[in-house]
């Protein structure tokens, strides 16, 4: 880890002007925000973030979960996993978010982590992760090695020739099946950012990985207000039952009437370069009735455009059951 400088600050206006200072050459960010640092400091410790400036943002009023006017959620950018899990509210009209958040990391780690920080998390790709092989999303024009090599558990959807790195959040897929809109504050001011909008997929400069500009800090994420008789549920499919990142997973957002599919949000895990939102599931899930050659149906339409790599074919089929399954869980006694 090499030598940087360590702040923290007392409000966000300062920690904006703080991070506004950022250069942001190729790779590397001159100043990065701290939290829980459940990734951040993994990354310096491996060389791959390399800030010279440390900012801790701990001490800013954003750690609220509340209700808004108009009845839906904000939750604080500072907002720890496992308070998210467990609020009352979050578990009643937002399940979704709960067993997403539950099904992560370890309660440890739930403790440190935050909202933001877990909207921010970077890829678990090996190559990535270690500076001794060529990565375009840590350096530029230095190529993908995980194309030809080991990339079982790398993204089979939204993916180039210049990078299939899977976003490992789950917190960010349920956030996706609920339409979350990200509250950001800048030296630009405040924008509101719905979540689709938020992240970029690799293209041609997989290194961009979100629009924040420098010094663009989250503030919140806004969960707009349930539907009635709305339900949902995250099913996520790895290879150990704890602590392990998914090869797949769904979050279903659904409202079922008289057998029929009213309304419905489908988002995958594990198998996109960004948290995948499917609207071609969702085109032929609504208005229709609600049984398993349904749910078979959306799950190829969802899976229709995947280009798996040389050691992750095997996405394919388990993504589409893995809808197939949460679907049947979402819609039982609807």
């Amino acid at each position: 880890m090499q030598t940087f400088e360590y702040r923290q600050s007392t409000s966000v206006d300062q920690a904006v002007q703080a991070g506004a200072r950022s250069k942001r050459a190729q790779q590397y960010a001159d100043v990065r925000f701290i939290a829980g640092g459940t990734t951040l400091v993994d990354l310096m410790k491996l060389d791959v973030e390399r800030p010279n400036q440390v900012v801790d943002i701990n001490g800013l009023p954003l750690a609220q979960i509340k209700t808004s006017a108009d009845g839906g959620l904000v939750i604080g950018a500072l907002a720890r996993n496992s308070a998210v899990a467990h609020h009352p509210v979050v578990q009643r009209d937002y399940a979704v978010l709960s067993l997403a958040l539950l099904s992560g990391a370890s309660p440890q780690l739930r403790n440190m982590a935050t909202t933001a920080g877990n909207l921010l998390q970077r890829t678990r790709c090996v190559y990535f992760r270690d500076t001794a092989h060529a990565c375009n999303k840590r350096e530029p024009g230095s190529g993908c090695s995980a194309i030809g090599g080991h990339n079982r558990m790398l993204a089979i959807l939204g993916t180039s020739k210049d990078c299939i790195a899977s976003n490992p959040s789950d917190q960010n897929v349920a956030l996706t099946a609920l339409e979350a809109t990200i509250q950001v504050q800048g030296v630009k001011g405040n924008q509101s950012i719905p979540i689709q909008d938020f992240y970029l997929k690799p293209g041609s400069t997989p290194n961009s990985e979100n629009v924040l500009e420098p010094g663009d800090l989250i503030v919140s994420v806004t969960l707009p207000p349930p539907a009635p008789d709305t339900r949902s549920h995250y099913l996520k499919l790895r290879d150990r039952a704890a602590y392990e990142f998914a090869l797949a997973s769904a979050a279903i957002v659904i409202k079922v009437n008289g057998g029929r599919i009213e309304r419905a949000r489908v988002a995958l895990g594990g198998v996109g370069t960004v948290p995948w939102r499917s609207r071609e599931a969702e085109q032929v899930l609504e208005g229709h009735t609600a049984d398993v050659a349904l749910f078979r149906r959306a799950a190829e339409a969802a899976l229709k455009d995947a280009q798996p790599a040389s050691e992750n074919g095997f996405k394919v089929e388990l993504a589409k059951r893995c809808i197939v399954q949460a679907l049947t869980v979402s819609t039982q006694s609807a």
